[in-house]
């Protein structure tokens, strides 16, 4: 990502900061993506079953909600910086706690460390990135989230090709924590300290238009983080099973549909900015929404393999804007910690009780899978788009 191109408006430091920012984004995504391909190994080390897994998973998803309302209180007591800093080097600490669980007891504490310093960590980062994005003549949320996914990518690869090659499930996480925690040694240096009010202004670039009370600015943010959680999580857990089970491909083939998905999240998230900066948030988020729901009907309504890929890759570049844009929309509603804390929250709810419905759904008998996908995603689409025009909280920028 080229932070240089159109940074007009931002002085060498502001620049620094955002490079800071990039490198921290695509930290966090490495972080997860390390040890979640690996659950394996912990399940076959720690002799738990399946269920024991998913309730393990359950409880630190849990906690991460608990997590979403602790981080306005340490945003407002020490500012994005601090508390940056200190929950992303906890953040990697967890992940090297996860190496070294030797019980089941140690695996729940270090996932649950995890879990809430993801959510401090994930909102500070956001509101530094959407301040300094303001700044610029063009946009660069978009490409900062973009950093995310490609760190799940590269942590990710790395724990695959560690578990094929036979390296133990602590050396990789060690050094996978020690490699992270230097990276944080270059971020840490170059952040800004980011007054709450200059943050809640949208680093004075938009005019505020929505005047609600706090607890409705909340509990709408809640509402959209769980719903443009769904499309993403939802659509890319269940595409190998609609490929495999729905339509009788080979498991090889069925791989393909979750290729196809997070590649159109990556090439999305990379493109945006440049399209926010000639049409808008406001118009993007709509389009990419709808986007995102043509491409889940297409996938998962009609049975011809190769078209359910196409469906899938646009999927995934139309809910590859909708969290980016929703977390900018967040920091310049004006009440950006508690719309933070709302959008996290509704996300980790969704993430927690979704994957069982559409589970549920397809287990039945009634559904199959692309059914039970299109039954849970395209409602919560549809609530997203309805939610964000009536906020109206985007800002066209010309660029």
């Amino acid at each position: 990502m080229k932070l240089a191109a159109g940074q007009q408006g931002l002085t060498n430091v502001e620049h620094r900061a955002l490079k800071s920012v990039a490198v921290q984004f695509f930290v966090n995504g490495a972080v997860l993506a390390s040890y979640i391909p690996r659950l394996p190994d912990i399940r076959d080390s720690l002799g738990l079953t399946l269920t024991q897994i998913g309730a393990i998973l359950a409880v630190a998803t849990g906690v991460g909600i608990v997590g979403s309302a602790l981080q306005g209180p340490a945003i407002e007591s020490f500012g994005t910086r601090k508390a940056m800093i200190f929950s992303s080097f906890v953040l990697v600490a967890g992940l090297a706690f996860v190496g070294a669980a030797s019980n089941v007891w140690v695996l729940i504490a270090a996932l649950m460390v995890i879990a809430v310093s993801d959510v401090v960590t994930d909102v500070a980062m956001n509101i530094q990135g959407s301040t300094l994005s303001a700044r610029r003549s063009t946009p660069v949320i978009n490409r900062l989230h973009g950093l995310w996914s490609l760190g799940t990518v590269v942590g990710g690869t790395i724990a695959a090709a560690s578990a094929a090659a036979g390296v133990s499930l602590s050396l990789q996480l060690f050094v996978s924590a020690g490699v992270l925690a230097l990276a944080l040694l270059y971020v840490a240096p170059g952040l800004l300290t980011i007054d709450e009010d200059v943050a809640e202004s949208g680093g004075g670039r938009s005019e505020q238009r929505a005047q609600a009370s706090n607890g409705s600015v909340m509990v709408t943010f809640l509402v959209l983080g769980g719903s443009a959680i769904i499309p993403e999580v939802i659509t890319s857990d269940w595409a190998a099973f609609r490929l495999a089970d729905d339509l009788g491909t080979s498991n090889g083939f069925a791989g393909l549909g979750f290729v196809a998905f997070t590649t159109g999240m990556v090439i999305g998230r990379f493109a945006a900015d440049s399209i926010v900066s000639r049409m808008g948030s406001d118009v993007v988020l709509r389009v990419a929404t709808l986007l995102a729901a043509v491409g889940i009907v297409l996938a998962m309504v009609i049975p011809i393999p190769t078209l359910a890929l196409v469906g899938l890759n646009l999927a995934g570049l139309g809910v590859s804007v909708m969290f980016p844009q929703l977390y900018d929309m967040a920091v310049r509603s004006g009440r950006s910690n508690r719309a933070l804390a709302g959008l996290t929250a509704g996300s980790r709810i969704a993430l927690l009780a979704t994957p069982l419905l559409v589970g549920f759904l397809a287990g039945s008998g009634g559904f199959t899978v692309g059914a039970a996908v299109v039954v849970t995603t395209i409602p919560a689409a549809l609530v997203v788009l309805s939610l964000t025009q009536r906020l109206q909280v985007g800002t066209t920028v010309s660029g």
